[in-house]
């Protein structure tokens, strides 16, 4: 018989949303009258723009005629979009033979550890979204779980908390080190300045190491003075990857359309480039992005299709506003809950001291019908911490709130 890949013989659990929605689903089996809001997973909520869907739907028509039919496209993503991307939000400082469009940002991650195998060093902030950590335990650049439950062996956990800004330590870092850095992050809805990034890829160059970026919210930056690229801080094009997506800006959430940013100059050990080999896992693992997803990119893209990508993302923003306001309650500051949320990202972080982040959960499960996301699942700092995701219908949002509002901790 063929032995398992022993990576998914390391892996702890059950991958954390999944979990998320199993006990929704039991919870709302043994309470059928329970009327459940979730604030849980960042999925999109609000339909897509008529303008981004009309270009979808008129694309998908054109398939039926034979002026309108395409097959493959190429595998890097339209030549169209992969100029747009890089005129609309790089701006000359990356290059779109530098831009591959993919099916999302969670796939690329996913794909981009096949580029580096399983012998590199990985690091990640923790919290951290679990792809980074949970894909390199598949590809087997981490090891099992340790016993004491502070993450798995081979991973370097860098602990980003109220207490140093929610920025790592890089002093933590070793040399020849793949660096998972998000911003705006997820789960804790901080997003680093210029320059903390500078620091950043000041040591990343300095120490041989290469940084995943995973910018995917950077549409809800609003704050002028911080950076949506991480190519915007000199330095970054010969030690960073960035990974990027369609889905929070556009609603692109089940569409699935991405991009990821390799530059030229970014270079293996033995000088061999990584634009190059990620151009060969591109064609060879993937076939290309939908051609009707592509057409509502470049839609997503025009004048008229920014401006609904603000739009929608400026709802958002003021739905997460909502749910800090109701954190700061009296009820949660009596119970010394903090709550953080920058009003550049989509999440609302809250730690509640001296509780778990699954007690949490159930609690505010069964005594308010609101689903949020434990912040222990995205790594042991965010143990006592809950995720509450401004993902949602204004009206839920707003009942979600009065119920919390009454809640007692």
């Amino acid at each position: 018989m063929i032995a398992r890949n022993t990576g998914f013989s390391n892996l702890t659990a059950g991958y954390l949303f999944p979990e998320v929605a199993r006990r929704r689903r039991e919870y709302a089996a043994a309470h059928p009258a329970a009327s459940i809001i979730s604030l849980g997973i960042g999925n999109t909520t609000e339909p897509l723009s008529p303008h981004i869907a009309k270009a979808m739907s008129d694309y998908a028509l054109g398939l039926a005629t034979p002026e309108g039919y395409s097959g493959y496209g190429d595998e890097q993503g339209n030549t169209a979009l992969r100029e747009r991307i890089a005129e609309v939000f790089y701006n000359g400082i990356a290059d779109a033979s530098e831009i591959f469009v993919s099916d999302g940002a969670k796939c690329d991650i996913a794909r981009i550890q096949t580029l580096f195998g399983r012998d590199v060093s990985v690091a990640v902030q923790d919290p951290a979204y679990p792809v980074y950590v949970d894909g390199s335990v598949v590809v087997g650049a981490a090891g099992a779980a340790k016993s004491d439950g502070s993450g798995y062996e081979g991973i370097t956990y860098l602990p980003c908390t109220p207490e140093n800004n929610f920025f790592p330590d890089l002093s933590k870092i070793g040399k020849n080190t793949l660096l998972y850095i998000c911003s705006p992050n997820n789960p804790t809805g901080a997003t680093a300045t210029r320059g903390q990034l500078k620091n950043l890829v000041d040591f990343a160059n300095a120490n041989g190491c290469i940084i995943i970026y995973d910018a995917a919210y950077f549409a809800f930056i609003r704050d002028e003075s911080l950076p949506k690229s991480i190519f915007e801080i000199e330095g970054a094009r010969t030690c960073a990857i960035e990974v990027n997506s369609f889905s929070k800006p556009a609603g692109f959430t089940g569409v699935r359309l991405g991009w990821s940013v390799v530059p030229n100059e970014l270079k293996f050990a033995d000088g061999s480039s990584v634009n190059r080999d990620w151009n060969r896992v591109m064609t060879t693992l993937f076939n290309g992005a939908s051609n009707i997803a592509q057409a509502g990119g470049l839609a997503a893209l025009d004048e008229q299709g920014l401006k609904d990508m603000k739009d929608s993302v400026d709802y958002y923003l003021a739905n997460g506003k909502l749910i800090k306001e109701t954190l700061d309650g009296a009820n949660f500051k009596a119970a010394g809950v903090e709550a953080y949320f920058t009003g550049n990202g989509p999440y609302v972080w809250a730690k509640f001291p001296g509780r778990k982040s699954w007690e949490v959960f159930d609690l505010i499960l069964d005594k308010c019908n609101v689903v949020t996301t434990p912040g222990s699942g995205f790594g042991p700092s965010g143990e006592s911490f809950i995720r509450f995701s401004s993902f949602g219908h204004r009206k839920d949002v707003e009942e979600a709130c009065a119920r919390l509002s009454k809640l007692v901790l």
